[in-house]
């Protein structure tokens, strides 16, 4: 991460000790906000609420076909 930056500093929760922080892979790729949630919920459903993430991904999913 880049030194000094506000995401150099996890606010809460250890399910995005990761080597690259969602919200970094989403703004660098310039994702949408469906398309960000997506990525959140895949990144730390083994480590935060399991199944009820990739049921919201699946929900989110369907969304983008909207």
């Amino acid at each position: 991460m880049t030194s000094g930056k506000a995401l150099d500093k996890q606010e809460g929760g250890s399910h995005y000790d990761l080597p690259i922080q969602p919200l970094e892979y989403i703004h660098a790729n310039k994702l949408g906000y469906i398309e960000g949630n997506i990525i959140k919920y895949a990144t730390r459903h083994r480590n935060k609420n399991g199944a009820e993430d990739i049921k919201k991904i699946m929900q989110m999913s369907k969304k983008t076909f909207k």
